[in-house]
C-alpha cells in the first residue's frame, strides 16, 4: 500500500487535519493547506487536492471542511477523483471496497473527532474488492 496521502482543508477542517496527521505518523502526509484557522475558501483547497490526485502526487487524499459538503463538491469536479463524504466507519469501508474512492471527505463540525479518526483508519486500511465492482467504477470514468 502506498503511504503517500494528500490532505487539505479549509479553516473549518484545520483542527481535524492536524489531529489526523498526528494520529497516523506512519503515513507521508502531503499537506496542501490551509495552514491556520483564518477564513479561506474551501474550493481552493478542494481543487488543489483534486489536481494532486490527477497529476499523480499521491494515489489518495483526505479533504476536510466544516460540513464536508462544500469541499466534496469541489474535489468531485475533477473526473479522476472519486470523493466520498463519510460520516461513519461503514461508509468508509464501503467507499473503498465497492467504489474505490480515492478521496475521503470529512466534516469537522458534523463528525466527532474520535469517529473521524476511526473513519480515516478504515479508509486508509481498506482495499478495493474489484470484481463486479470494477465495471461499475469504470462507468464513473466517462
Amino acid at each position: 500500500m502506498n503511504k503517500r496521502i494528500l490532505i487539505a482543508s479549509d479553516h473549518g477542517g484545520f483542527t481535524l487535519k492536524a489531529a489526523i496527521k498526528q494520529k497516523f505518523p506512519d503515513f507521508e502526509w502531503i499537506d496542501l493547506g490551509t495552514d491556520s484557522s483564518d477564513s479561506v475558501d474551501y474550493p481552493d483547497y478542494g481543487f488543489k487536492l483534486a489536481k494532486g490526485i490527477t497529476s499523480g502526487d499521491a494515489p489518495r487524499g483526505i479533504a476536510i471542511c466544516g460540513s464536508g459538503i462544500g469541499i466534496s463538491i469541489a474535489v468531485n469536479r475533477e473526473p479522476a477523483v472519486r470523493g466520498a463524504l463519510c460520516t461513519d466507519v461503514t461508509m468508509a469501508r464501503l467507499c473503498r471496497q465497492h467504489n474505490d474512492a480515492n478521496v475521503l471527505v470529512l466534516g469537522e463540525r458534523t463528525t466527532g473527532p474520535e469517529t473521524a479518526l476511526q473513519i480515516v483508519e478504515t479508509f486508509l486500511n481498506t482495499e478495493f474488492e474489484g470484481g463486479r465492482h470494477a465495471r461499475r467504477v469504470e462507468k464513473l470514468s466517462c
